[in-house]
């Protein structure tokens, strides 16, 4: 009594009378992607160049890219005011202008080791490597002890490493970049050459690196916005990893917008863009009118500037990109949701308030007109800093909202990630049901979750003829209503001593 997969029998060529169970896989079920994934890209002090990093805040950004710098183009900044509003989930890429180095230092007469930070960095130049006595070391048999130490890591301990003459810095090396069997792995701060030194080093010891440096320079847009060869460079970096929402810190290079918009619109991507600090309205209005840009894949703020209250750096006031506070909103917020008049937190000032005024509806109609953002406090709902326009930089009324893309994008991302298990598939109309029913059931779960208005999905002989399944096609037409932001709210007041009201009961005072 066979128990067996469907469709791994043969049930028209059974000969031999017996039970067969057949366990049928349950209904394909569709999993919304991860649309909270924020891509950042700029500089830092340390960690892996080009390469998606993930973190989840500024703590772990911190841990391994150094510290927040008070500095354009900093990666932690950009991840220090995006986790204000409740991001948590972040792609980082770090980039360099190609200066970077590594520091390094050495230890022992004529070039026993030489020890080189992992990463380039001037993070790398509070490495300090400590050498003292083994802790098995006896008289005639002398070992060693490396203790590696990165302020804000845990320091790594090589203990027991003996050897005489050169044979104690191969030993050494060994420890460092193989680590030590059964008790630690290799160092995560630095590797390390044995050279040609024979001298035993001075006992105790201790070797800071130096001469490493960040390659933050000469670091421009164009940089951030990087290659997309292989090896891919800067924004090209974060393809595949899922980032829905992208910005380049503080690229304020408006000729670099046509390549977000382009790398948004394939990936999928929402791009947070922002112009210079300190821009006019009508300079903005022009720059994304040559920009030639009108599309719902890149979200243009005008650059007015907010003050932040740096305590990393010494209680600072700076001046940042407004990039982070909204594109760390948006990560936060489903993806059916508005920027709009929603509150923006550790803004202490814009440009413009800090000189004491505020957006005028001229100014404001301006920006709208430019398709463009602004980051203004008065906002709807009351005296807070918020985005507030809520709209991308296409000019169609019906999909230049914030919630259009985010929303677009998440069910095509889960779509192109679910429906290819029916690839290869026998074209029946079970199958047919199947594949409706998966697309129903992901779409129900939005309706259910008020995350929709309405959405239908054909999917039968009607948009499937013979003529064309019998080419191995099978087509799934799927229309989704989008729940609409309210962006205008009239309120109609009639009030006055003559006014009348009719209705069957009135209120009565208590």
């Amino acid at each position: 009594m066979p128990i067996v997969q469907q469709g791994s029998i043969n049930t028209n060529a059974l000969s031999v009378p017996n039970l067969y169970v057949q366990v049928v896989a349950p209904q394909p079920q569709l999993n919304g992607v991860p649309t909270n994934i924020l891509g950042v890209v700029g500089t830092a002090t340390w960690g892996p160049v080009n390469s998606p990093t993930v973190a989840s805040g500024p703590n772990d950004t911190a841990l391994q890219f150094g510290a927040m710098q008070a500095r354009k183009y900093d990666l932690g900044t950009a991840v220090y005011t995006a986790s204000l509003q409740g991001a948590s989930n972040f792609k980082l890429i770090r980039v360099t202008d190609g200066t970077d180095v590594a520091a390094s230092g050495t230890l022992g007469t004529g070039t026993g080791i030489t020890f080189t930070a992992k990463y380039t960095g001037t993070l790398g130049n509070s490495i300090t490597v400590v050498v003292g006595t083994g802790t098995n070391s006896v008289s005639g048999t002398v070992t060693y002890k490396l203790t590696v130490n990165l302020p804000g890591q845990l320091s790594e301990v090589f203990d027991n490493i003996g050897g005489t003459g050169n044979a104690l810095y191969v030993n050494m090396a060994a420890a460092i970049n193989s680590g030590l069997s059964g008790l630690r792995g290799p160092s995560q701060y630095l590797v390390a050459t044995a050279g040609s030194g024979t001298t035993a080093p001075t006992n105790p010891s201790t070797v800071t690196l130096s001469g490493g440096t960040d390659g933050a320079t000469t670091i421009t847009s164009s940089v951030l916005v990087g290659q997309d060869t292989t090896p891919r460079k800067g924004m090209y970096a974060l393809r595949g990893t899922g980032a829905s929402v992208v910005m380049l810190a503080d690229a304020d290079d408006t000729t670099q917008w046509t390549l977000q918009n382009t790398y948004g619109l394939g990936e999928g991507a929402y791009m947070i863009t922002a112009s210079p600090a300190g821009d006019t309205i009508s300079n903005f209005s022009t720059t994304l009118a040559t920009a030639g840009i009108d599309s719902y894949a890149l979200k243009a703020i005008f650059g007015d500037w907010c003050y932040i209250n740096d305590t990393v750096n010494g209680g600072i006031t700076r001046l940042v990109s407004p990039q982070g506070f909204i594109a760390g909103k948006l990560a936060a917020l489903s993806p059916e949701q508005s920027s709009l008049n929603k509150p923006l937190q550790g803004i202490i000032a814009t440009q413009k308030t800090n000189v004491k005024q505020q957006y005028s509806d001229a100014e404001l109609a301006s920006i709208v007109a430019a398709r463009g953002e602004v980051i203004a406090n008065p906002s709807p709902g009351g005296t807070y800093y918020s985005a507030r326009l809520g709209v991308n930089a296409s000019s169609n009324a019906s999909i230049n909202g914030d919630n259009y893309p985010r929303l677009t994008n998440f069910i095509a991302a889960t779509l192109n990630a679910g429906m290819g298990q029916f690839i290869g598939q026998l074209q029946t109309p079970n199958v047919q049901a199947s594949a409706k029913a998966t697309l129903d059931n992901f779409l129900q779960n939005m309706f259910q979750q008020r995350m929709i208005q309405d959405w239908k999905v054909i999917l039968d002989t009607t948009n499937n003829p013979q003529q064309r399944v019998s080419l191995g096609y099978m087509q799934a037409d799927v229309k989704v209503v989008y729940l609409s932001v309210i962006r205008y709210f009239l309120v109609n007041l009639d009030a006055s001593q003559t006014t009348v009201i009719v209705r069957n009961t009135s209120p009565s005072f208590q």
